[in-house]
């Protein structure tokens, strides 16, 4: 028996996922034995937003920021150990994510911060982090990261399976029932515009819960028909993005071409944009077939319906009905992550990032 934490906190910044994972001696199959959830302070979540656009006094602000977000997850991890009532000293590895500030892919670099060094002094637990710096190095998006994991734990074979994480930024594993021929890749945006207009509308509450105020809108379609003009659709993948290219200025942009929306019509209109944008990624590559949501946006109900409605003929369902909550998936998958480096498996797969091969990812920070 080997126990892992996997942290994760994504492209929405609505806080840290912390999860406690055990993998058996023959098995590669996680068994989640623990949950923690950390929200950001607000003043820390605001630095974190600004810093992900380019700015002024960027190096400083970064190297404080670092600090504060390896913190912030010992904090997690602290929280974590407690609910369980294990020991660090019972942990093999921290998998931590990092919180991402800047995805660049094209120019050679990716950049998460949250201190590996720092956050294994604070928990006295050794710590894998920068998963995506090798697989960058490799020629590779470095993201997303995930399919691997899925088809370890969702893959059946001879059973095609898709797998729709809605995060911020929402991505796809095709799972075709080889694991030879495992693919995805990021479909556009998930959560971070729907999120960053509410809170633009709105001063309590960080994203629109349930969608209801999406649900008092209209779609307005011309606005829609400009924002599935953006260039990242039409091109082939492997590819990625990230919150640096779907900003909210690039919203205000669009938005001003057009006057007098009501701003419950542009959040619904955004909804279907994650909606339409997902379902024409997954369109092509089968007629029907099983799709498991996870991520934030699979508590959206009316998200959750326009896919199923756009997706005719296909399964729509959550991960839950594989026995993974979808709450949790990408926590464990950063525990499954930090397991296989000290397995020195490769985790990631060329054939969904562009990497010239697969590779151990990840750098190790010793809590000794």
């Amino acid at each position: 028996m080997a126990l892992y934490i996997g942290l994760m906190s994504g492209t929405s910044m609505d806080g840290i996922d912390a999860a406690l994972v055990e993998f058996g001696a023959d098995s590669d199959q996680p068994r989640l034995l623990a949950t923690h959830a950390r929200a950001w302070p607000d003043e820390l979540v605001q630095q974190l937003h600004t810093i992900c656009t380019p700015g002024d006094n960027e190096i400083d602000r970064m190297g404080v920021l670092d600090q504060r977000v390896a913190e912030e997850f010992a904090h997690a991890v602290h929280a974590l150990l407690q609910t369980a009532d294990i020991t660090p000293e019972q942990i093999c590895a921290i998998g931590s994510h990092g919180q991402t500030i800047r995805h660049r892919p094209e120019s050679g670099f990716t950049l998460q911060i949250g201190n590996g060094a720092r956050l294994a002094a604070m928990t006295a637990i050794d710590v894998i982090c920068d998963f995506r710096m090798k697989d960058v190095a490799l020629g590779g998006q470095g993201a997303p990261l995930v399919p691997a994991f899925h088809q370890a734990v969702f893959g059946k074979k001879d059973e095609p399976r898709f797998i729709l994480n809605i995060g911020g930024i929402s991505n796809v594993s095709v799972l075709p029932g080889n694991a030879e021929q495992v693919f995805g890749f990021d479909t556009g945006p998930g959560n971070t515009l729907l999120d960053s207009w509410y809170r633009h509308h709105h001063d309590t509450g960080s994203y629109d819960a349930g969608g209801q105020w999406a649900s008092s809108g209209q779609v307005h379609q011309s606005l829609l028909n400009e924002l599935l003009t953006h260039a990242y659709f039409a091109l082939p993948y492997p590819k990625s993005t990230g919150r640096e290219t779907f900003t909210f200025d690039w919203l205000l942009q669009q938005l001003s071409v057009f006057t007098a929306i009501n701003a419950a019509d542009v959040q619904r209109t955004l909804l279907e944009f994650t909606a339409i944008t997902a379902s024409e990624a997954l369109q092509p590559l089968a007629t029907s077939a099983q799709l498991y949501l996870c991520g934030g946006g699979a508590h959206n109900p009316l998200l959750c319906q326009r896919i199923a409605a756009l997706l005719a003929g296909w399964q729509v369902t959550s991960t839950a009905s594989l026995d993974m909550h979808p709450d949790w998936v990408e926590a464990i998958a950063f525990a499954w992550l930090a397991h296989c480096f000290c397995e020195r498996r490769p985790g990631n797969l060329p054939a969904v990032t562009g990497a010239s091969r697969k590779a151990v990812l990840g750098a190790f920070y010793p809590a000794d």
